[in-house]
């Protein structure tokens, strides 16, 4: 289990510290930073993560951010293929399929981190929040 996509709200807990998701939202990209999980982003939720912060810190300020996600953190790809899968799934969100289908095809990822599990019942790979990981993270080593 530590091979995660990150999902953009999980960032966004600790980019703006959304109270009471941030610290184990932090706790997740501190793991990513000391290389003890492999955490990956898509170009969709670094766009998404831009889009809102631009109005809450500014474009220099998220620019600063992002890039010190992709330095902490891998970004998945995103292609034509990846797209038309996405476009076949079952999920409501077409946004929630492209992360989905994104992490499939990379083919190492153990698990989806995300606070809305329920968005990626249609996915192959399980959803947990960051508090159910770091809870099933501690079980599994101790």
């Amino acid at each position: 289990m530590n091979r995660v996509l990150i999902d953009s709200d999980v960032i966004l807990d600790v980019f703006t510290d959304r109270e009471p998701f941030t610290e184990q939202s932090s706790q997740v990209l501190a793991l990513c930073e000391t290389g003890e999980i492999h955490g990956f982003v898509t170009p969709v939720i670094c766009s998404n993560t831009y889009y809102i912060m631009r109005s809450l810190t500014g474009h220099d300020r998220v620019i600063e951010l992002l890039r010190k996600l992709c330095n902490i953190t891998g970004i998945l790809a995103m292609d034509r293929e990846i797209v038309l899968q996405a476009l076949d799934t079952g999920f409501r969100d077409f946004e929630d399929a492209l992360q989905s289908c994104s992490a499939v095809a990379r083919g190492d990822i153990d698990v989806i981190l995300t606070r809305n599990v329920r968005d990626y019942r249609h996915s192959p790979l399980a959803a947990m929040t960051p508090e159910q990981y770091l809870m099933a993270r501690k079980s599994l080593s101790g």
